[in-house]
């Protein structure tokens, strides 16, 4: 089969591996849609730890499950699925408070296993969910919704009436759709690129310029803050806009060795709270049925369908210009 490998940190390949066969518990999966989300570029730059390597990368993917182990029940060849990329120890303390996407051990395909970017996958029987006839490249942007709305239980969504995210990429989108099926009324999306604001206005989501006087309108006047970008001068700004009993989330990765000021006081004052979000925490099941509230449209994400050469290249760091969510999807 063929497949994008990360032979060592920073580098890259396409390569041709083994057909792969299931264990008695676990099933192959048929690629047909997987994206590529930036903790697929910090993985390569070894910044998920380098004992991975070689790796398979991609987390974002369904497909058809193509063979079955002995003992695998549920499901069969020709299932349509999308796969939970995450497993957990589920003996550490985090696990058994029903944080498995805060496992001290905890590992994905795409992350410390092989996954998507190949033709073939073998995974876990339980790590798959089946899509019904949801498009297969829908169906993989299911992980990324189960992150999106992971972080909306941390900041108490369902309490905000309005909210204002900081970028207008993929990930900006998808927490803008998941606000909305979520009954947040008005979203408003940060950006500097004219085009990505254009799209997130055809979504219905109200466009606001990143520089001058149109974002500083929003001081201390909305219920939901999000950094979705990872840009710490975004970061260190939040509590500006948040309005007072507001929530700041941090959805974007910062580099690690970031740091910034924040008034204590002004957190005491305000009654402001602050939170983070890591991952998903099995939550393929509901990041579906919010996929399928808001409908066909949220596939617009996707701008980019490549073949495995211009995927591996895309995995360097080199996106095409203008570019949404990027996938590679069988038959390119």
């Amino acid at each position: 089969m063929r497949a994008i490998v990360y032979s060592e940190k920073n580098e890259t390949t396409l390569k041709t591996l083994d057909d792969p066969t299931p264990g008695a518990q676990e099933v192959v999966v048929d690629v047909r849609a997987s994206g590529i989300c930036h903790t697929d570029i910090e993985v390569l730059r070894g910044n998920y730890g380098e004992n991975a390597f070689p790796l398979v990368p991609g987390h974002e993917y369904a497909g058809e499950v193509s063979a079955v182990g002995a003992e695998v029940k549920g499901y069969s060849v020709g299932d349509r699925v999308v796969v939970d990329p995450n497993f957990e120890c589920g003996n550490c303390r985090a696990c058994k408070k029903g944080w498995a996407h805060l496992c001290e051990n905890l590992g994905a395909y795409g992350v410390t296993k092989h996954g998507g970017f190949a033709e073939q996958s073998v995974v876990d029987s339980s790590a798959l969910h089946k899509i019904g006839d949801m498009p297969f490249e829908i169906a993989a942007l299911a992980e990324p919704m189960g992150c999106i709305l992971n972080g909306l239980d941390a900041s108490r969504a369902n309490e905000a009436e309005n909210a204002l995210i900081f970028g207008g990429g993929p990930i900006g989108l998808l927490l803008a759709i998941g606000m909305q099926v979520r009954g947040v009324k008005e979203i408003s999306i940060v950006d500097l690129n004219e085009a990505r604001l254009e799209i997130a206005e055809s979504f219905g989501f109200k466009p606001v310029t990143a520089a001058g006087a149109e974002v500083d309108a929003y001081k201390h006047s909305t219920d939901l803050v999000v950094d979705a970008i990872g840009v710490p001068s975004v970061a260190e700004k939040l509590t500006h806009y948040i309005s007072n009993g507001g929530v700041g989330l941090y959805f974007g990765v910062c580099p690690s060795e970031t740091r910034i000021e924040i008034s204590p006081f002004e957190i005491f004052r305000r009654q402001l709270s602050l939170v983070g979000s890591h991952s998903l925490n099995h939550n393929i099941p509901e990041a579906i049925r919010v996929i399928t509230d808001f409908g066909s449209d949220i596939g617009r994400i996707t701008t980019h369908k490549l073949p495995f050469e211009e995927i591996n290249t895309a995995l360097s760091g080199n996106f095409p210009a203008d570019s949404m969510k990027i996938q590679w999807q069988s038959g390119l």
